[in-house]
């Protein structure tokens, strides 16, 4: 996926089965949180394809690590020599540099990283970020287009008091944390099935984190963490993609490693809006009927997550009549919908709802633009229920979160040709 400018995608139905790489969403996490320690980490179940993965991989060489694939879903991750506290960076920006700074601050006591990039989607800021490392005892300050932090002494336990639910900022929370004196406690935290998973592999390290439900995160600093085998949790974005995929094209599709319980908000959404979905014991059957109207908001966890949205609008087309998508957290994350209108979709932005109105999917093929990874995915999945070629210029953003996407369709029965 890395070569590719162009996708090309034609009307198809779905057929087969299709196993989910490991989470994009984890998988950066975690590759953040090896830096905490000189010890080997090894993550197995890795999406190693990512190109978002690839980035991060070469940003902890930059710093010091080395990094080793072991298989094509394995990699292995150690000091080799002495860990830089700058990252100097040239490259593409990826918003993970915020949790390295995280990391840093937490094992060297300072830190420096680019500003921080990634998908645009509204205004995201980085001022929780710069509050929980203050909190912490860090002095934090931009230099030029570097965002440093320091904490001579080393990081202090507090509590850490987050005004919204963010999946990132409780993320460098409980990284920083996990090397600070004493105790810290993260109170009103985003607890997330990437969440989860990172803690699983902090506390594999020899961390000391405790999630007491929504309420809050507690996390004993420990003076130093050591290394560990760790397997990435399953991809519940792409288990989605697929699931919507098959039902919209009436396909007949069986997703391997399925995330049930990670999902369920959303399965009960589709569900009613007319899913067939069969439960295996570590495999759903999804055969496309009828796709009918849906209403959702995203939310914290168990929610649906912001994500999951331009997919289900891509369902939405396939219905008949009015859905409506409300996104709180990313209210100008509706920009993919002026591209889905060049292939006749309507639709209307009334405040932080998207209306969008279903046409059974008479949609035509037309040039559309990727605007992020999942708008990427949503405009194909438009494009395999369109009449003619829709071509998706942009499409290297889709590589960034959906590892061998082009080869999964191709053998699912797509008629799609990546330039």
């Amino acid at each position: 996926m890395s070569e590719i400018k162009l996708l090309k995608v034609r009307r198809s139905r779905l057929e087969g089965e299709v196993r989910l790489n490991g989470a994009k969403n984890s998988a950066l996490r975690l590759l953040a949180a090896s830096i905490l320690t000189a010890a080997p980490v090894r993550l197995s179940n890795y999406p190693s394809g990512l190109l978002d993965a690839q980035v991060h991989e070469d940003m902890l060489r930059v710093l010091g690590k080395t990094v080793t694939a072991e298989g094509p879903e394995a990699v292995r991750i150690a000091d080799a020599g002495t860990l830089k506290g700058r990252l100097d960076w040239d490259g593409r920006s990826i918003r993970n540099t915020l949790l390295i700074l995280g990391a840093l601050t937490a094992r060297l006591g300072a830190g420096a990283v680019p500003l921080p990039g990634g998908c645009r989607l509204g205004e995201r800021k980085y001022d929780l970020h710069v509050m929980l490392l203050e909190r912490l005892g860090a002095r934090v300050w931009e230099d030029g287009d570097y965002l440093c932090a320091e904490a001579p002494n080393g990081l202090t336990g507090a509590d850490i008091h987050l005004a919204i639910r963010s999946t990132g900022a409780t993320e460098n929370a409980i990284l920083a944390a996990s090397l600070a004196k004493g105790t810290t406690r993260i109170w009103n935290p985003h607890i997330r099935p990437e969440i989860l998973d990172l803690v699983a592999m902090i506390n594999g390290m020899g961390g000391k984190v405790t999630v007491h439900g929504q309420e809050h995160i507690e996390v004993e600093g420990v003076e130093e963490l050591g290394g560990t085998d760790h397997a990435v949790i399953p991809d519940n974005m792409e288990a989605v993609t697929w699931l919507a995929a098959a039902s919209i094209t009436g396909g007949d599709v069986e997703i391997h490693d399925f995330p049930f319980d990670d999902l369920e908000v959303v399965l009960a959404h589709l569900k009613a809006a007319g899913a067939q979905l069969y439960r295996g014991e570590r495999s759903m059957l999804v055969r496309g009927r009828n796709c009918y109207p849906l209403e959702i908001s995203t939310g914290p966890h168990p929610g649906i997550n912001s994500d999951v949205q331009p997919i289900l609008a891509a369902w939405a087309l396939r219905a008949k009549g009015e859905s409506r998508i409300v996104d709180l957290r990313f209210p100008g994350r509706y920009g993919y919908a002026e591209e889905l209108a060049r292939m006749g979709a309507q639709y209307e932005v009334t405040g932080d709802m998207l209306r969008l109105f279903g046409t059974g999917g008479q949609l035509t093929g037309a040039e559309v633009r990727a605007l992020d990874l999942r708008a990427g995915a949503a405009l194909t999945l438009a494009g395999l229920m369109a009449e003619g070629e829709t071509v998706i210029t942009d499409a290297w953003q889709i590589g960034r979160g959906y590892m061998d996407f082009v080869p999964k369709l191709r053998a699912l029965g797509a008629d799609v040709e990546a330039c």
